[in-house]
């Protein structure tokens, strides 16, 4: 079996995803298949040169390792729905719902899935507009609509600070998502085949579980099982499965949620093209449930290749 594995891109998360694709191509090799890294440059903008490339490399399937914009929202996949490739994870309708949060926001709602009160911003409005649209009470958390990696999130305690926040996650998206801080314990729920694995606990030496805090050794601690009640724990599982669901989501995902000290867990997103990096969740969560790297890349894409041959 060929598996091409695709990384890099031009997304702000263009390391993280060349780290997660090294990381794959290592492991695939571990199982037998041979895996090929396959680099998507700036030029791959072409979509002729990208089939062309792709059908080149006569791959059996390809690893979509690509985090952030093209790799994960939607774009690629329906690319390679329309070229009939098979590729691991979920279909493009999904991916595009999870990767922008003010979607998944809605979707959320619509399937009463608990979430922090939020409202979203869009960069046409005149800066000193900002303030005024913000509703709701410190604290806060603003980040950019379709980023992700915590990249341009913000923690804001006091007014004064809002304002250089929105400005920040406008760099990175037309729309920035202001939404309530609930304090709690941070926790994140795999969703392998429909079925949750073991709860991870984050604990960041940062302030937040920020893009240092995920991908700097020893900057977080998984802690697993989590450190929440077991009523909690069965509650993030059946709602992570419900999100995905809801979203249309299919093979794995990762869910992320505050559980506060009192009431429902609330949900923070849905990765659809989560990391496999040295310090990712994803591999942790499948350890923890006997399944190595290796045989969790390697169901990954045996269900991808189900997939194909179910649509034909």
């Amino acid at each position: 079996m060929k598996v091409g594995v695709l990384m890099g891109g031009w997304s702000p998360e263009k390391k993280v995803s060349l780290m997660s694709g090294k990381n794959v191509v290592e492991g695939l090799r571990q199982t037998g298949i041979k895996a090929v890294p396959f680099l998507v440059t700036s030029a791959d903008k072409d979509e002729k040169r990208l089939e062309k490339r792709l059908r080149a490399g006569r791959f059996d399937a390809v690893f979509i390792a690509l985090h952030g914009g093209f790799g994960e929202d939607g774009t690629l996949q329906a690319l390679l729905d329309k070229w009939g490739i098979a590729y691991t994870g979920s279909g493009a309708l999904a991916c595009g719902l999870a990767m922008h949060k003010g979607c998944s926001k809605l979707v959320f709602e619509a399937n009463k899935i608990p979430s922090a009160p939020w409202q979203a911003i869009h960069k046409s409005i005149p800066v000193e507009g900002w303030l005024k649209e913000v509703e709701l009470k410190l604290p806060l958390v603003v980040k950019p609509a379709d980023v992700g990696s915590a990249i341009g999130v913000t923690i804001v305690k006091n007014r004064g600070s809002l304002r250089k926040a929105i400005g920040t996650a406008f760099r990175y998206s037309q729309w920035a998502i202001v939404e309530k801080f609930i304090p709690g314990v941070e926790v994140t729920a795999t969703v392998l085949a429909d079925r949750a694995l073991p709860l991870i606990e984050i604990v960041p030496k940062n302030e937040f579980y920020d893009f240092d805090a995920k991908y700097t050794p020893g900057h977080s601690d998984h802690v697993i099982p989590a450190g929440i009640p077991a009523a909690a724990a069965r509650k993030v599982k059946a709602l992570a499965v419900r999100a995905g669901k809801a979203m249309g989501c299919a093979d794995y995902y990762r869910v992320d949620f505050i559980v506060p000290q009192k009431g429902d867990p609330q949900i923070l997103e849905v990765n659809t093209v989560p990391g496999m990096t040295s310090t990712s969740l994803v591999p942790d969560s499948a350890r923890a449930a006997g399944i190595s790297f290796p045989r969790l890349l390697r169901i990954l894409v045996g269900l991808a290749l189900k997939k194909k041959k179910g649509k034909k």
